[in-house]
């Protein structure tokens, strides 16, 4: 039968005009950005044009955007940009509990070299707790790091708010000058929400084009003008000296097309996905019982159905909608050889039995109703079969049974 995707969170197809953008840039136009000669010069060109268009998707400067690697690269050189560069004003870091991994790992590490770090609690939503923030806020703290949208359950945080009682901080606090900074990794809102980083608030902004119909391999990180990093790699002083390397120009190229692709039709599809969601989170609890719907009720990623089934392992799960040719996932792709319960589920309160169970399809531009249909009649079907010899294991194993 042919293949339902429906595990966009981890990562998309590249889309084919944005492939059209980066196919000149892996042929003839090959020059290295940093050369002086016309090859080197049509590179830099190419990449001061994405520099310009992502800038204008965010509404920052050019001069505010540093191309990486990657989203995690990105929120890496945050994390340990900021707490290197500032660590002689104070040394606490804030991150919220239901981070990606690559903001969590890095504050792990940090605190591995004497900072303090604070995680935020969230509700059973998934919702940071805006009084904790403001109650852990302290004359030390040099970063404060929450997700725009989370990667797993699909909960929107309260950016703008949170930038308000960082501002109000700030405020109160003229000493600290102009500390804390504020860090928002948004790899997973970039095409389905506004990334204005003005009217969000933040200081240090992480993207990745991995989401987005782009090329793999890319991201980028906004941080304010102002805004000090000591950089990750080191080296020829690309990237004004905050990123060395040789750059790959058509993975940048298509990350600008990509994102610029994605904001102008973010409304449109945020529409037709945000149907397409609420009949698949409709049919799955009708037609399998016990169902959790994990994540906020409203304020959530458009394309984001994240369950959890009393029961059964999230684990055979996926592996039985694969065989049916259904693309799905537990939760991140990133954590996918991880045997422990996702931290995001213990975090807004599941049990491990609960979060072991859980299941998560993420809808895309190619996502019709009759796939969703598809898919939710499998796992209806995956869900009684599973039920079905789990009663007979429990069974089983009753002690009744072996006196």
């Amino acid at each position: 039968m042919e293949g339902i995707y429906l595990d966009h969170a981890s990562t998309t197809q590249i889309d084919p005009g944005v492939l059209g953008v980066m196919l000149p840039y892996l042929t003839g136009k090959f020059g290295n950005p940093s050369s002086m000669h016309a090859y080197g010069r049509e590179a830099a060109r190419a990449i001061d044009m994405a520099r310009a268009n992502v800038a204008k998707v965010i509404k920052s400067s050019p001069s505010e955007i540093t191309f990486t690697g990657s989203g995690t690269e990105a929120d890496n050189l945050a994390i340990f940009g900021v707490a290197r560069t500032y660590a002689d004003h104070g040394r606490h870091v804030i991150v919220s509990s239901v981070e990606h991994k690559a903001v969590l790992a890095a504050a792990k590490s940090v605190e591995k070299d004497g900072f303090q770090v604070t995680y935020l609690p969230v509700n059973l939503h998934g919702k940071v707790d805006l009084h904790a923030l403001r109650r852990e806020l302290r004359p030390e703290t040099v970063l404060v790091s929450i997700m725009y949208a989370n990667n797993e359950i699909g909960t929107i945080e309260p950016i703008r708010e949170a930038a308000e009682i960082i501002a109000d901080f700030r405020s109160a606090h003229p000493e600290n000058r102009g500390l804390p900074l504020f860090h928002s990794d948004a790899c997973q809102a970039a095409g389905a929400l506004s990334l204005d980083v003005h009217a969000l608030g933040v200081d240090l902004m992480s993207l990745s084009g991995s989401k987005i119909y782009g090329p793999k391999g890319v991201g980028c990180l906004y941080h304010r003008n102002g805004v000090r990093l000591e950089p990750l790699l080191v080296g020829g002083g690309q990237e004004r000296g905050i990123r060395a390397g040789t750059e790959q120009v058509a993975l940048i190229a298509g990350f600008a097309e990509a994102l610029t692709h994605a904001d102008a039709r973010r409304d449109r599809e945020n529409a037709r996905m945000r149907r397409l969601r609420d009949h698949c989170i409709s049919v799955i609890t009708r037609t399998i019982s016990g169902v959790i719907l994990n994540g906020h009720p409203s304020d959530r990623l458009a394309n984001n159905v994240h369950v959890s089934i009393p029961g059964i392992e999230g684990e055979a799960i996926v592996l039985m909608l694969d065989a049916y040719g259904i693309a799905a996932s537990t939760g991140s792709a990133c954590a996918s050889n991880d045997l422990n319960p996702s931290h995001v589920l213990l975090a807004i309160g599941a049990t491990p039995e609960l979060a072991h169970g859980s299941v998560r399809f993420t809808l895309g531009r190619k996502t019709t109703k009759s796939q969703i249909d598809e898919a939710c009649q499998r796992l209806a079907k995956i869900a009684r079969r599973l039920r079905s010899i789990s009663s007979i294991r429990t069974q089983q194993n009753s002690p009744l049974l072996q006196s």
